[in-house]
């Protein structure tokens, strides 16, 4: 394996950088891996190694319902009980 020189700088919010090093810590990753990962599937896909669409007025519209708390049901006994009110 070759050695890593390179480097590559960004900026994020401290709050985002917070929440990815502590998921990417529960992964057993660190920042680096994490990034080499995305690299070498960027790569691997020949393009981002996920789905980038802009979302359509129902999608938007879904967003905006769920942020401001609207049409939102609490269900305390889980997915169970989410599950069982579909029926």
């Amino acid at each position: 394996m070759a050695a890593k020189t390179e480097m590559i700088r960004a900026r994020v919010t401290p709050e985002l950088k917070r929440e990815a090093d502590a998921l990417f810590e529960r992964l057993g990753l660190s920042a680096t891996d994490a990034i080499t990962v995305f690299y070498r599937q960027a790569v691997l896909r020949q393009g981002l190694p996920f789905e980038v669409r802009i979302p359509n007025a129902e999608t938007r519209r879904a967003i905006a319902e769920t942020k401001s708390g609207e049409g939102l049901v609490d269900c305390p006994g889980g997915v169970d009980e989410l599950m069982a009110g579909l029926e």
